[in-house]
């Protein structure tokens, strides 16, 4: 009989589970213009249903066996609130962007997952006498509370959602700032004449609120080489500037997202997103080629990158009602610092080419003379 209950339990399950998982897919689908949106209010509060009847199924552990039928009405009971709980969510991404949409579909997977190990062992457990097993069980709905809550947690509109993006992208670039500054060259006296000419060295560096620590990195850096990795640590600093001020122009936008404005908004929004993280790609490859020996194309293409990133944000920003004066003053300060930095690797690349030039005059010089020695 008990073995007949279990596959009884296991028949059930596997249908719920499949209901259950081509219900999830409809959010790998754009919801149907015509749909009702739903509030992501009403989706947090199905959240917490699911979350109580994941309550209910451990409370069935923590006694004697409960009884087949009860188990399949609380599964039943289960997969039916978990089923409302993707409708609504689905509902909820009327009129969302990609990142948005990105956002809702991560926090409710993790939901699912966390409820499909819960009811899997809920079965496997069934009529084991080992309280292990009843104990996983009972340990399994913890994971459900803490996905159920995340939901909290998730942004309830585009420019929240792209504003956390944004955010990320800029705790990316600030990593590649302080790796920078930890770069010093073999000898401290050379960072204090770099000092003296009032150029920002990669020891002190662009100050803001990091405590930094000094490794061994970059001990090999030639005079002119350290020049370059100071003027890209303006460029990267100027670079979190921008993007501090793109974050605050569009969260002072907050009330131009309507659902009502055919998506024209959440494109731009979105584009400014992507060249947000065009710039982080491109912050990365500077910063991977200031390390010796240095990458001068490559360098120069990062920065002719950031130029071109720079001017498609200004004219997506400038197609705004209200455009941002300070963050048109942030993308100045970067494109001068891009300038200034360009100057100096064609200084730095003609310096180079003297020096060869000079030692391969040097070296002709005195092969001549010795060939024209007397025997």
């Amino acid at each position: 009989m008990g073995k007949a209950d279990k596959e009884r339990l296991n028949q059930t399950l596997n249908s719920h589970l499949n209901t259950i998982h081509e219900t999830f897919q409809l959010l790998d689908k754009a919801p149907a213009a015509s749909l009702d949106k739903v509030s992501w209010v009403d989706v947090v509060k199905m959240g917490d249903q699911v979350s109580k009847q994941a309550t209910i199924v451990g409370m069935l552990w923590t006694g004697e066996k409960p009884e087949l039928k009860a188990v399949e009405e609380n599964m039943a009971t289960y997969f039916n609130t978990l089923q409302g709980f993707l409708l609504l969510s689905h509902g909820s991404r009327v009129g969302a962007g990609p990142t948005l949409s990105s956002c809702i579909h991560a926090s409710v997977k993790q939901v699912v997952d966390c409820s499909f190990k819960l009811m899997m062992e809920t079965v496997a457990s069934y009529g084991s006498r080992n309280k292990d097993l009843k104990l996983e069980v009972t340990q399994l709905v913890g994971p459900v509370w803490e996905a159920c809550s995340s939901l909290k947690k998730t942004p309830a509109t585009n420019i929240t959602a792209i504003g956390r993006a944004m955010t990320q992208v800029a705790v990316s670039v600030k990593d590649v700032l302080r790796e920078l500054k930890e770069l010093k060259p073999a000898s401290t006296s050379l960072t204090d004449e770099a000092s003296d000419d009032g150029v920002p060295t990669a020891a002190s560096g662009v100050q803001d609120d990091d405590n930094l620590s000094l490794d061994e990195l970059g001990n090999d850096l030639s005079p002119e080489e350290m020049k370059v990795a100071q003027s890209a640590i303006r460029v990267v600093f100027e670079t979190t500037v921008v993007i501090k001020e793109l974050i605050r122009t569009i969260t002072g936008m907050l009330k131009q997202e309507k659902p009502d404005d055919g998506g024209s908004f959440v494109d731009s929004l979105e584009k400014l997103l992507n060249l947000c993280r065009g710039i982080s790609v491109h912050i990365d490859e500077l910063g991977a080629c200031l390390y010796p020996p240095q990458e001068v194309i490559a360098i120069k293409a990062a920065l002719e990158g950031l130029s071109h990133i720079i001017s498609e944000m200004l004219a997506v920003v400038e197609s705004f009602k209200t455009s941002s004066a300070t963050f048109s003053q942030a993308c100045s300060g970067l494109r001068s610092s891009i300038t200034q930095m360009e100057s100096e690797l064609e200084n730095s690349c003609t310096t180079d080419i003297e020096a060869k030039m000079h030692n391969v005059t040097v070296s002709d010089y005195r092969e001549g003379e010795v060939m024209g020695a007397d025997p």
